[in-house]
């Protein structure tokens, strides 16, 4: 993957984990949490895409689609995993 095609698909899952901050609404570690989810998704799904030959919205190097497919996944994913919370345990 050559740099402007790095730079693009970089962009664009910055752009996705912004507008699912605004959807689901948070705080500013929110918005980190969804940056880096949405990044670290783009990076998974293009590897897959490319390994496997998936070739839907590709852009020179860069598997949009599958970019985009991964960063929908991480980033619900950990939406999900965030709303967990941990109760303390009473000691009686």
């Amino acid at each position: 993957m050559n740099f402007p095609s790095f730079l693009f698909g970089l962009i664009f899952a910055v752009l996705l984990g912004a507008l699912f901050h605004l959807w689901k609404d948070g705080g500013f570690w929110k918005l980190l949490l969804y940056l880096g989810l949405s990044v670290i998704g783009a990076v998974v799904g293009h590897l897959i895409a490319q390994d496997s030959g998936f070739s839907f919205l590709t852009i020179g190097t860069m598997h949009l689609g599958g970019a985009i497919l991964g960063s929908i996944v991480f980033l619900f994913v950990g939406h999900w995993l965030s709303l967990v919370e941990i109760k303390p345990k009473k000691h009686t």
